[in-house]
Protein backbone atom coordinates (compact mmCIF):
# COMPACT_ATOMS: atom_id res chain seq x y z
CA UNK A 1 0.00 0.00 0.00
CA UNK A 2 2.88 2.58 0.89
CA UNK A 3 4.59 1.95 -2.86
CA UNK A 4 1.55 2.95 -4.42
CA UNK A 5 0.50 5.93 -2.05
CA UNK A 6 4.49 6.89 -3.17
CA UNK A 7 3.38 7.00 -6.18
CA UNK A 8 0.13 7.96 -6.04
CA UNK A 9 1.66 11.40 -4.48
CA UNK A 10 4.45 11.38 -7.60
CA UNK A 11 1.42 11.41 -9.53
CA UNK A 12 -0.16 13.97 -7.83
CA UNK A 13 2.54 16.42 -7.91
CA UNK A 14 2.97 16.03 -11.59
CA UNK A 15 -0.69 16.92 -11.97
CA UNK A 16 -0.53 20.02 -10.12
CA UNK A 17 2.67 20.78 -12.34
CA UNK A 18 0.69 20.39 -15.42
CA UNK A 19 -2.41 22.26 -14.49
CA UNK A 20 -0.05 25.46 -13.83
CA UNK A 21 1.09 24.72 -17.73
CA UNK A 22 -2.81 24.50 -17.98
CA UNK A 23 -2.72 28.02 -16.42
CA UNK A 24 0.22 29.25 -18.45
CA UNK A 25 -1.50 27.82 -21.72
CA UNK A 26 -4.49 29.81 -21.68
CA UNK A 27 -2.63 33.13 -20.61
CA UNK A 28 -0.72 32.84 -23.67
CA UNK A 29 -3.77 32.44 -25.81
CA UNK A 30 -5.63 35.38 -24.15
CA UNK A 31 -2.17 37.46 -24.76
CA UNK A 32 -1.80 36.51 -28.55
CA UNK A 33 -5.57 37.25 -28.84
CA UNK A 34 -5.28 40.85 -28.05
CA UNK A 35 -2.44 41.16 -30.13
CA UNK A 36 -2.36 44.29 -32.98
CA UNK A 37 -3.01 43.59 -36.05
CA UNK A 38 0.55 42.69 -37.90
CA UNK A 39 0.85 44.58 -41.63
CA UNK A 40 3.78 42.12 -42.54
CA UNK A 41 2.33 40.20 -45.16
CA UNK A 42 5.30 39.42 -47.81
CA UNK A 43 4.51 37.40 -51.01
CA UNK A 44 4.06 33.72 -49.92
CA UNK A 45 3.66 30.25 -51.41
CA UNK A 46 1.31 28.18 -49.82
CA UNK A 47 1.66 24.19 -50.51
CA UNK A 48 -0.80 21.74 -50.26
CA UNK A 49 0.17 18.35 -50.81
CA UNK A 50 -3.08 16.25 -51.71
CA UNK A 51 -3.70 12.78 -51.97
CA UNK A 52 -7.21 11.00 -52.11
CA UNK A 53 -10.26 12.80 -50.70
CA UNK A 54 -10.25 13.74 -47.08
CA UNK A 55 -14.11 14.27 -45.20
CA UNK A 56 -15.12 17.58 -46.52
CA UNK A 57 -11.83 18.42 -48.72
CA UNK A 58 -13.90 20.96 -50.83
CA UNK A 59 -14.31 23.13 -48.10
CA UNK A 60 -10.80 22.87 -46.64
CA UNK A 61 -9.45 23.53 -49.73
CA UNK A 62 -12.04 26.34 -50.37
CA UNK A 63 -10.47 27.95 -47.00
CA UNK A 64 -7.44 28.45 -48.80
CA UNK A 65 -8.55 30.92 -51.44
CA UNK A 66 -10.33 33.32 -49.02
CA UNK A 67 -7.61 34.13 -47.25
CA UNK A 68 -7.17 37.68 -45.87
CA UNK A 69 -3.84 38.31 -47.48
CA UNK A 70 -2.88 40.94 -50.32
CA UNK A 71 -1.03 38.81 -52.97
CA UNK A 72 0.20 34.85 -52.49
CA UNK A 73 0.18 31.38 -54.30
CA UNK A 74 -1.18 28.30 -54.32
CA UNK A 75 0.59 25.23 -55.01
CA UNK A 76 -1.18 21.93 -54.97
CA UNK A 77 0.97 19.06 -55.72
CA UNK A 78 0.08 15.35 -56.04
CA UNK A 79 1.89 12.35 -57.03
CA UNK A 80 -0.65 10.89 -59.56
CA UNK A 81 -2.61 13.17 -61.99
CA UNK A 82 -5.56 10.45 -61.43
CA UNK A 83 -6.06 11.58 -58.10
CA UNK A 84 -9.23 11.65 -56.96
CA UNK A 85 -8.45 15.19 -55.48
CA UNK A 86 -7.54 16.95 -58.01
CA UNK A 87 -10.76 17.11 -59.61
CA UNK A 88 -12.03 18.99 -56.83
CA UNK A 89 -8.76 21.40 -56.64
CA UNK A 90 -9.88 22.05 -60.28
CA UNK A 91 -13.32 23.05 -59.38
CA UNK A 92 -12.21 25.23 -56.94
CA UNK A 93 -9.49 26.81 -59.66
CA UNK A 94 -11.81 27.92 -61.72
CA UNK A 95 -14.47 29.22 -59.47
CA UNK A 96 -11.62 31.23 -57.58
CA UNK A 97 -9.76 31.58 -60.86
CA UNK A 98 -10.86 35.70 -61.26
CA UNK A 99 -9.76 36.34 -57.63
CA UNK A 100 -6.58 38.99 -58.10
CA UNK A 101 -5.00 37.99 -54.60
CA UNK A 102 -4.29 34.28 -55.06
CA UNK A 103 -3.24 32.60 -57.84
CA UNK A 104 -2.98 28.46 -58.05
CA UNK A 105 -1.37 26.06 -59.63
CA UNK A 106 -1.15 22.32 -59.98
CA UNK A 107 2.34 20.30 -59.74
CA UNK A 108 2.47 16.40 -60.30
CA UNK A 109 5.35 15.09 -58.34
CA UNK A 110 5.28 11.31 -59.72
CA UNK A 111 6.15 8.03 -56.87
CA UNK A 112 8.55 8.29 -54.36
CA UNK A 113 10.91 5.62 -53.97
CA UNK A 114 13.18 6.59 -51.01
CA UNK A 115 11.36 8.59 -48.70
CA UNK A 116 7.62 9.25 -47.82
CA UNK A 117 5.09 10.51 -50.28
CA UNK A 118 4.41 13.48 -48.87
CA UNK A 119 8.12 14.56 -48.40
CA UNK A 120 8.08 13.62 -52.22
CA UNK A 121 5.77 15.78 -53.23
CA UNK A 122 7.12 18.45 -51.12
CA UNK A 123 10.63 18.78 -52.48
CA UNK A 124 9.46 18.65 -55.99
CA UNK A 125 6.91 21.78 -54.76
CA UNK A 126 9.06 23.71 -53.44
CA UNK A 127 11.44 24.32 -56.50
CA UNK A 128 8.22 25.43 -58.51
CA UNK A 129 7.75 28.14 -56.39
CA UNK A 130 7.19 31.79 -57.84
CA UNK A 131 10.76 33.68 -57.48
CA UNK A 132 9.35 36.74 -55.82
CA UNK A 133 7.98 34.55 -52.89
CA UNK A 134 9.62 35.76 -49.75
CA UNK A 135 7.69 33.17 -47.52
CA UNK A 136 6.74 29.02 -47.49
CA UNK A 137 3.80 28.31 -45.65
CA UNK A 138 2.83 24.90 -45.53
CA UNK A 139 -1.03 23.29 -44.82
CA UNK A 140 -2.20 19.79 -45.06
CA UNK A 141 -5.75 19.03 -46.88
CA UNK A 142 -7.68 17.92 -44.24
CA UNK A 143 -7.17 21.14 -42.47
CA UNK A 144 -9.54 24.26 -42.82
CA UNK A 145 -7.93 27.14 -41.86
CA UNK A 146 -10.41 30.55 -41.07
CA UNK A 147 -9.43 33.46 -43.25
CA UNK A 148 -7.37 34.99 -40.81
CA UNK A 149 -4.51 32.25 -40.43
CA UNK A 150 -2.34 33.00 -43.66
CA UNK A 151 -1.77 36.50 -41.66
CA UNK A 152 -1.49 35.44 -38.33
CA UNK A 153 1.22 32.83 -39.43
CA UNK A 154 3.75 34.42 -41.52
CA UNK A 155 3.35 37.42 -39.12
CA UNK A 156 5.93 36.41 -36.71
CA UNK A 157 8.38 36.09 -39.64
CA UNK A 158 8.91 39.89 -39.60
CA UNK A 159 11.61 38.99 -36.90
CA UNK A 160 14.12 37.22 -39.58
CA UNK A 161 15.68 35.96 -36.48
CA UNK A 162 12.81 33.20 -36.15
CA UNK A 163 13.51 29.87 -37.83
CA UNK A 164 9.86 29.33 -38.31
CA UNK A 165 6.09 29.67 -36.97
CA UNK A 166 3.28 27.10 -36.52
CA UNK A 167 -0.02 26.48 -35.55
CA UNK A 168 -2.04 22.90 -34.66
CA UNK A 169 -4.53 20.92 -35.52
CA UNK A 170 -7.84 20.04 -33.46
CA UNK A 171 -10.14 17.44 -34.10
CA UNK A 172 -14.16 18.17 -34.28
CA UNK A 173 -15.67 15.59 -34.60
CA UNK A 174 -18.68 15.54 -37.49
CA UNK A 175 -21.17 13.12 -36.42
CA UNK A 176 -19.16 11.98 -33.12
CA UNK A 177 -18.70 8.42 -31.99
CA UNK A 178 -16.39 7.32 -29.05
CA UNK A 179 -13.88 6.66 -31.18
CA UNK A 180 -13.75 10.24 -33.24
CA UNK A 181 -14.11 11.64 -29.61
CA UNK A 182 -11.11 9.67 -28.09
CA UNK A 183 -9.06 10.55 -30.95
CA UNK A 184 -9.78 14.20 -30.32
CA UNK A 185 -8.67 14.03 -26.74
CA UNK A 186 -5.68 12.18 -27.68
CA UNK A 187 -4.72 14.95 -30.13
CA UNK A 188 -5.22 17.82 -27.82
CA UNK A 189 -2.83 16.89 -24.98
CA UNK A 190 -0.26 17.18 -28.24
CA UNK A 191 -1.87 20.86 -29.21
CA UNK A 192 -1.06 21.98 -25.22
CA UNK A 193 2.63 20.85 -25.45
CA UNK A 194 2.96 23.96 -27.55
CA UNK A 195 3.46 27.46 -26.31
CA UNK A 196 5.64 30.35 -25.15
CA UNK A 197 8.86 28.47 -25.09
CA UNK A 198 9.94 29.13 -28.80
CA UNK A 199 13.10 26.95 -28.40
CA UNK A 200 10.70 23.98 -27.21
CA UNK A 201 8.37 24.14 -30.13
CA UNK A 202 7.83 21.75 -32.87
CA UNK A 203 6.54 22.06 -36.12
CA UNK A 204 3.57 21.08 -37.33
CA UNK A 205 3.16 19.80 -41.33
CA UNK A 206 -0.19 20.85 -41.31
CA UNK A 207 0.10 24.54 -40.98
CA UNK A 208 3.75 26.07 -41.00
CA UNK A 209 5.70 29.27 -42.65
CA UNK A 210 9.16 29.58 -42.91
CA UNK A 211 11.27 32.84 -44.73
CA UNK A 212 12.42 31.03 -47.80
CA UNK A 213 15.83 32.26 -46.92
CA UNK A 214 15.68 30.46 -43.61
CA UNK A 215 14.26 27.02 -45.54
CA UNK A 216 17.25 27.64 -47.61
CA UNK A 217 20.14 28.68 -45.16
CA UNK A 218 18.82 25.55 -42.19
CA UNK A 219 18.83 22.87 -45.13
CA UNK A 220 15.74 21.96 -45.02
CA UNK A 221 15.33 20.26 -48.26
CA UNK A 222 18.24 18.09 -47.76
CA UNK A 223 16.44 17.19 -43.98
CA UNK A 224 14.16 15.83 -46.00
CA UNK A 225 16.35 13.64 -48.03
CA UNK A 226 15.55 10.11 -47.09
CA UNK A 227 12.60 10.99 -44.10
CA UNK A 228 9.10 10.15 -43.89
CA UNK A 229 8.23 12.98 -41.81
CA UNK A 230 8.41 16.54 -43.32
CA UNK A 231 7.61 18.63 -39.85
CA UNK A 232 9.97 16.39 -37.62
CA UNK A 233 12.33 17.12 -40.22
CA UNK A 234 11.98 20.43 -40.03
CA UNK A 235 12.51 21.05 -36.75
CA UNK A 236 15.84 18.92 -36.68
CA UNK A 237 16.98 21.35 -39.45
CA UNK A 238 15.86 24.59 -37.66
CA UNK A 239 17.20 22.92 -33.91
CA UNK A 240 20.62 22.14 -36.03
CA UNK A 241 20.81 25.58 -36.77
CA UNK A 242 19.91 26.80 -33.61
CA UNK A 243 16.84 28.43 -34.88
CA UNK A 244 13.05 28.99 -32.98
CA UNK A 245 10.12 28.17 -33.96
CA UNK A 246 6.64 30.11 -32.56
CA UNK A 247 3.69 29.09 -31.67
CA UNK A 248 0.54 30.64 -33.14
CA UNK A 249 -2.39 30.08 -30.96
CA UNK A 250 -4.82 31.84 -33.82
CA UNK A 251 -3.28 29.06 -36.20
CA UNK A 252 -4.84 26.66 -34.32
CA UNK A 253 -6.70 25.04 -37.64
CA UNK A 254 -10.01 22.74 -37.23
CA UNK A 255 -9.74 18.75 -38.56
CA UNK A 256 -13.29 18.19 -39.23
CA UNK A 257 -13.24 13.96 -39.64
CA UNK A 258 -14.50 11.26 -38.04
CA UNK A 259 -12.69 7.66 -37.60
CA UNK A 260 -13.52 4.36 -36.58
CA UNK A 261 -11.73 2.80 -33.79
CA UNK A 262 -9.29 0.85 -36.39
CA UNK A 263 -8.48 4.29 -38.02
CA UNK A 264 -7.86 5.59 -34.79
CA UNK A 265 -5.24 2.97 -33.55
CA UNK A 266 -3.77 3.35 -37.02
CA UNK A 267 -3.97 7.19 -36.75
CA UNK A 268 -2.23 7.57 -32.65
CA UNK A 269 0.38 4.53 -33.51
CA UNK A 270 1.55 5.79 -36.41
CA UNK A 271 2.27 9.43 -35.02
CA UNK A 272 4.12 7.62 -31.61
CA UNK A 273 6.03 5.38 -34.28
CA UNK A 274 7.26 8.76 -36.09
CA UNK A 275 8.10 10.29 -32.76
CA UNK A 276 10.08 6.87 -31.02
CA UNK A 277 12.30 7.86 -35.11
CA UNK A 278 12.86 11.41 -35.25
CA UNK A 279 12.14 12.42 -31.34
CA UNK A 280 12.99 9.49 -29.54
CA UNK A 281 13.33 11.66 -26.05
CA UNK A 282 10.05 12.78 -26.89
CA UNK A 283 8.93 9.03 -26.94
CA UNK A 284 10.74 7.78 -24.05
CA UNK A 285 8.58 10.98 -22.18
CA UNK A 286 5.35 9.57 -23.40
CA UNK A 287 5.79 5.68 -22.67
CA UNK A 288 7.25 6.39 -18.83
CA UNK A 289 4.67 9.26 -17.72
CA UNK A 290 1.96 7.22 -19.18
CA UNK A 291 3.03 3.81 -18.09
CA UNK A 292 3.10 5.44 -14.43
CA UNK A 293 -0.50 7.20 -14.75
CA UNK A 294 -2.02 3.80 -16.01
CA UNK A 295 -0.23 1.75 -13.29
CA UNK A 296 -1.24 4.08 -10.65
CA UNK A 297 -4.63 5.88 -11.84
CA UNK A 298 -6.11 2.24 -13.25
CA UNK A 299 -4.35 -0.31 -10.82
CA UNK A 300 -5.69 2.54 -7.89
CA UNK A 301 -9.37 1.54 -9.41
CA UNK A 302 -8.62 -1.88 -8.67
CA UNK A 303 -6.86 -1.18 -5.59
CA UNK A 304 -10.82 0.48 -4.65
CA UNK A 305 -12.48 -2.37 -6.16
CA UNK A 306 -10.96 -5.01 -4.01
CA UNK A 307 -10.56 -3.36 -0.82
CA UNK A 308 -14.28 -2.38 -1.16
CA UNK A 309 -15.08 -6.01 -1.64
CA UNK A 310 -13.14 -7.31 0.92
CA UNK A 311 -14.57 -5.26 3.68
CA UNK A 312 -11.72 -2.87 3.92
CA UNK A 313 -11.36 1.18 4.11
CA UNK A 314 -11.12 2.39 0.63
CA UNK A 315 -10.66 6.42 1.92
CA UNK A 316 -6.99 7.21 1.01
CA UNK A 317 -6.93 5.06 -2.45
CA UNK A 318 -10.12 6.94 -3.33
CA UNK A 319 -9.14 10.27 -2.76
CA UNK A 320 -6.00 9.97 -4.27
CA UNK A 321 -8.11 8.99 -7.33
CA UNK A 322 -10.33 11.39 -6.93
CA UNK A 323 -7.67 14.23 -6.59
CA UNK A 324 -5.67 13.12 -9.75
CA UNK A 325 -8.93 12.78 -12.18
CA UNK A 326 -10.30 16.31 -10.75
CA UNK A 327 -6.61 17.98 -11.29
CA UNK A 328 -6.55 16.52 -14.65
CA UNK A 329 -9.88 17.37 -15.74
CA UNK A 330 -8.92 21.16 -14.30
CA UNK A 331 -6.70 20.79 -17.15
CA UNK A 332 -8.71 19.78 -19.75
CA UNK A 333 -10.99 22.45 -18.76
CA UNK A 334 -8.51 25.09 -19.49
CA UNK A 335 -6.91 23.78 -22.64
CA UNK A 336 -11.33 23.94 -23.80
CA UNK A 337 -10.96 27.23 -22.82
CA UNK A 338 -7.80 28.27 -24.48
CA UNK A 339 -9.01 26.68 -27.74
CA UNK A 340 -11.92 28.28 -27.58
CA UNK A 341 -10.85 31.61 -28.35
CA UNK A 342 -9.48 31.02 -31.82
CA UNK A 343 -11.72 28.82 -32.81
CA UNK A 344 -14.67 30.54 -31.73
CA UNK A 345 -16.94 30.32 -34.82
CA UNK A 346 -17.02 26.47 -33.72
CA UNK A 347 -18.57 27.21 -30.73
CA UNK A 348 -21.40 25.02 -30.88
CA UNK A 349 -19.02 22.12 -32.05
CA UNK A 350 -16.80 22.60 -28.69
CA UNK A 351 -19.59 22.75 -26.11
CA UNK A 352 -20.95 19.38 -27.86
CA UNK A 353 -17.75 17.65 -27.10
CA UNK A 354 -16.71 19.21 -23.91
CA UNK A 355 -17.21 16.52 -21.86
CA UNK A 356 -15.17 14.38 -23.91
CA UNK A 357 -12.14 16.10 -23.16
CA UNK A 358 -13.45 16.53 -19.31
CA UNK A 359 -13.74 13.06 -18.53
CA UNK A 360 -11.80 10.98 -21.87
CA UNK A 361 -8.50 11.93 -20.71
CA UNK A 362 -8.00 8.73 -18.27
CA UNK A 363 -8.82 6.44 -21.85
CA UNK A 364 -6.28 8.60 -24.05
CA UNK A 365 -3.27 7.93 -21.21
CA UNK A 366 -3.89 4.63 -21.64
CA UNK A 367 -3.95 4.49 -25.72
CA UNK A 368 -1.11 6.57 -25.71
CA UNK A 369 0.37 3.87 -23.12
CA UNK A 370 -0.55 0.97 -25.89
CA UNK A 371 0.75 3.82 -28.95
CA UNK A 372 4.42 3.76 -27.14
CA UNK A 373 4.81 0.05 -26.68
CA UNK A 374 3.77 -0.39 -30.32
CA UNK A 375 5.85 1.70 -31.38
CA UNK A 376 8.43 -0.22 -29.26
CA UNK A 377 8.43 -3.56 -31.20
CA UNK A 378 7.65 -2.17 -35.08
CA UNK A 379 8.97 0.97 -37.26
CA UNK A 380 6.13 -0.02 -39.82
CA UNK A 381 3.37 3.05 -40.60
CA UNK A 382 0.82 3.12 -43.02
CA UNK A 383 0.10 6.48 -43.82
CA UNK A 384 -2.36 7.26 -46.95
CA UNK A 385 -2.54 4.05 -48.07
CA UNK A 386 1.59 3.67 -48.39
CA UNK A 387 3.51 1.33 -46.22
CA UNK A 388 6.80 2.09 -44.98
CA UNK A 389 9.12 1.06 -42.60
CA UNK A 390 11.31 3.66 -41.13
CA UNK A 391 14.96 2.81 -40.51
CA UNK A 392 16.26 6.01 -39.53
CA UNK A 393 15.22 10.05 -39.41
CA UNK A 394 16.75 9.76 -43.20
CA UNK A 395 15.98 6.23 -44.28
CA UNK A 396 12.67 5.32 -45.32
CA UNK A 397 12.07 1.99 -47.28
CA UNK A 398 8.40 2.05 -49.13
CA UNK A 399 7.34 -1.37 -48.96
CA UNK A 400 5.90 -2.79 -52.16
CA UNK A 401 1.78 -3.26 -52.40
Amino acid sequence: MWVFYFFAALLVIQAVISLQGGVRYLSYFRHEAAKDHSDFAPYASVFAPCRGLDQGLRNNLTALFQQDYPAYEIIFVTDNADDPALKVVEDLRREFGKKESVISRVVIAGEATNCGQKVHNLRVAVKEANPQSEVFVFVDSDARPRSGWLRSLVAPLADEGMGASTGYRWFIPIKGGFASRLRAVWNASIASALGPRSDKNFCWGGSTAIRRATFERAGVIEEWRGAVSDDFAMMRALRRAQLPIQFVPNCLTATHEDCSFRELLEFTTRQLKITRVYAPHFWQVILFSNLLFVLIFFGGLALVITRAALGLSIILPLAFILVIFALGSLKALLRWRAVSLPLAQYKKELRRDAFAHLFLWPLASMLYLYNALAALFSRRIRWRGITYELKSPQETVRMKS
